[in-house]
């Protein structure tokens, strides 16, 4: 395990530019990152294989990947450990501020679900490596589909807020009418009765008034 020279450091430090470098059969080759809280980092690798058949670089299927992340700040605590096929990608976003180590080895893939192991990768191995350090626009490329679910989640979900809030300004505005109407009918009501006692009022005084004239005239008082 090694640290990468300043060359390879700095071209890591440009998310949107690929490396690749080369391996001696299952050597552990690691650099570090010095991440903010909350960094997010995609990786996407492949691991190739020197063929002496047709003296180039090919793809194997023989050989996989194991990539690990550790965060030194905190006595490496690893927060990946991933073995895949010889191309993927891996994701993690830093928990808390500090250096990170993230190392990749090729292994040998089992054929029937056995151990992986790691000394049986033979030969020289090309790795291409590219990582995207916080790069919202190359994350969105990446998994473009994935964001686009995401967005149209989101979108829905702005959608029936909204008609939720339609629907409560509704009710609230059919509210608001319905305690007119009823402020309204309950004023009426009052005048009503008011205007019936009035009434009732003015006739028993004609009438009291009525009889008294009657009962003098008759000269019964």
């Amino acid at each position: 395990m090694w640290k990468p020279s300043v060359l390879v450091a700095a071209a890591l430090a440009l998310p949107t530019q690929a490396l690749h470098f080369y391996l001696d059969g299952a050597v552990q080759k690691c650099f570090y990152e010095e991440l903010p809280k909350d960094t997010l980092v995609v990786g996407h690798y492949h691991a190739e294989v020197w063929s002496d058949a047709t003296k180039s670089y090919i793809t194997s299927g023989d050989v996989g990947v194991f990539v690990t992340v550790e965060e030194t700040f905190d006595n490496n605590h690893r927060i990946v450990a991933q073995r895949g096929s010889n191309q993927g990608k891996f994701t993690f976003s830093a928990a808390d501020s500090g250096q990170h180590r993230i190392c990749v080895t090729p292994q040998n893939v089992p054929s029937s679900g056995g151990t992986w192991l790691g000394t049986d990768v033979h030969g020289t191995v090309k790795f291409t490596l590219d990582m995207a350090i916080g790069q919202t626009s190359k994350i969105e490329s990446a998994d473009k589909e994935k964001v686009q679910t995401l967005v149209q989640r989101v979108q829905d979900l702005n959608s029936r807020l909204q008609d939720v809030r339609r629907e409560q300004v509704f009710q609230r505005e059919r509210e608001a009418e319905f305690r007119d109407q009823s402020e309204t009918t309950n004023a009426r009501v009052v005048r009503w009765m008011i205007i019936q006692l009035v009434i009732l009022g003015v006739t028993c005084a004609w009438q009291l008034s009525h009889l008294r004239a009657f009962f003098i005239k008759q000269k019964l008082t």
